[in-house]
């Protein structure tokens, strides 16, 4: 696309050293930028992307989206008023609009998000229409379906445009469904977007918008009491989690910060923004060991890779050794097992089924919560999974892989929960099934409803 139709609709306030050049891509962060990009300089809390730019006019910027000039350049700078919020209107050029050929619906508030956008898409694919869903673990292109590239609840504009245009053209689904967060309004990520429905489930009166607004007017005290407010409120509210460790980290209470990002990756492990967080903070504590832990997780196509890179070179290493000295450390070490002795594990809410990993770990079906309860070798409680697809759990059952296996009583069917933590049905329509068990690829499932044990292959 030609920069000038880039911009033909975009309310800027200059143009510096223009030239009607191609433009193939955007970016926003100058170590993943490529040849042909135009490189958005965003100006946050803590990081002015304008201190970047020349970086990415070396990684191949052919043009600039700035706030202020960027000296030192010949290529091309488009000046706005808020990088941060043209960003998204960029986008949603570039990729053709296209939500305009979408039912796009979006859903905000401060609880129920999550419940409300399963229930849209379970409707749709009810009344034989597909519709994918974008929210807190990714995207999905049908209720059945995995996950796919998770991180925030909301995408940053580019990445949501790119969604969009691939849900259109290449899946052919004209149907999608969308979580909201009040932070990604506050940011602009679904500018441009047009909904041609809106769901507003609640307002809480310490909403996560609130602790934002805290934030920017430094007050931190009353900002992290309204995130932890949120998060009492839903404790899978991943932003509000993410804005948390970062004021403490902003705050450099390292153990703190530490501690709210670890609470990410339990929820979701492919979070790997706090998983390299949690990296950064172990090393600056000192705990060398835990950083090269946390950075091995990290795979080499991550948008974070590059950045762990740095992590593991202050700490004279590199990624593929410290990959390499990781799995040969867990393939010497022993599992932890769970002790050998009588005992009990007391005060867990209406327990149901249970079953155990490799590792040593006790995982517990809670009926009431709709929770799975993780318990490890050191008796720490964990929420495992806690997610609108676990209703009315009873047993559990776990394969050779790591994959659990929950009978959902309420709901009529078996979720598999992956060694990642991704839900998905794994079979439907069975009349309130009951026990559950897997031997080799074959799993097992009495139904109470049909007086019968059924017989499912994986």
């Amino acid at each position: 696309m030609k920069l000038d139709e880039l911009i033909e609709y975009l309310d800027y306030k200059d143009l510096i050293n223009f030239k009607n050049i191609d433009i193939t891509g955007i970016s926003y962060n100058s170590k993943t930028t490529k040849k042909g990009d135009i490189f958005v300089c965003l100006v946050g809390e803590h990081t002015d992307g304008h201190e970047y730019a020349q970086d990415a006019i070396k990684a191949g910027a052919a043009a600039l989206l700035v706030e202020r000039k960027v000296e030192g350049t010949k290529i091309p700078q488009v000046v706005v008023s808020s990088t941060r919020h043209k960003i998204a209107d960029i986008a949603d050029r570039f990729y053709s609009c296209p939500s305009k050929g979408i039912n796009l619906i979006g859903v905000t508030g401060t609880n129920g998000k999550t419940t409300v956008t399963h229930l849209i898409q379970k409707i749709f694919e009810e009344n034989n229409q597909k519709c994918a869903l974008i929210g807190t673990l990714g995207y999905k292109l049908s209720s059945n379906g995995e996950y796919r590239d998770a991180k925030h609840t909301t995408p940053q504009a580019p990445e949501l445009q790119a969604t969009l245009r691939m849900i259109k053209d290449v899946e052919k689904i004209d149907n999608v469904v969308m979580e909201v967060s009040s932070h990604a309004l506050d940011q602009n990520r679904v500018g441009g977007c047009r909904f041609n429905g809106a769901v507003f489930t609640n307002l809480t009166q310490d909403h996560l918008n609130q602790g934002v607004d805290y934030y920017k007017i430094g007050q931190y005290d009353r900002a992290m009491a309204s995130f932890r407010q949120a998060i009492e409120l839903d404790p899978n509210y991943i932003d509000a989690y993410y804005n948390l460790g970062t004021i403490l980290e902003y705050l450099k209470q390292d153990d703190a910060a530490l501690a709210v990002f670890k609470q990410i990756i339990v929820r979701n492990p492919n979070d790997y923004e706090s998983v390299y967080k949690a990296a950064q903070l172990s090393n600056k504590l000192g705990q060398t060991a835990k950083a090269k832990s946390y950075l091995s997780l990290i795979p080499p196509e991550s948008a974070v890779y590059t950045k762990a890179q740095s992590v593991a070179t202050s700490m004279g290493a590199d990624m593929q050794t410290i990959k390499a000295e990781e799995a040969k450390v867990n393939s010497a070490v022993e599992a932890p097992k769970i002790p050998e002795t009588n005992g009990m594990y007391n005060n867990i809410t209406s327990p149901t089924g249970v079953t155990t990993d490799s590792k040593g770990n006790l995982y517990v079906a809670c009926f009431s919560d709709n929770m799975v309860y993780k318990i490890t070798p050191d008796e720490k409680r964990i929420v495992y999974v806690k997610d609108s697809r676990i209703n009315g759990p009873i047993a559990l059952a776990s394969d050779d892989v790591g994959n659990i296996y929950v009978s959902n009583y309420n709901s009529n069917n078996v979720v598999k929960i992956s060694p990642t933590g991704v839900v998905s049905v794994q079979v439907s329509n069975i009349q309130k099934p009951y026990g559950l068990h897997v031997k080799g690829d074959l799993l097992f499932v009495s139904s109470q409803g049909s007086n019968s044990v059924l017989r499912y292959k994986l």
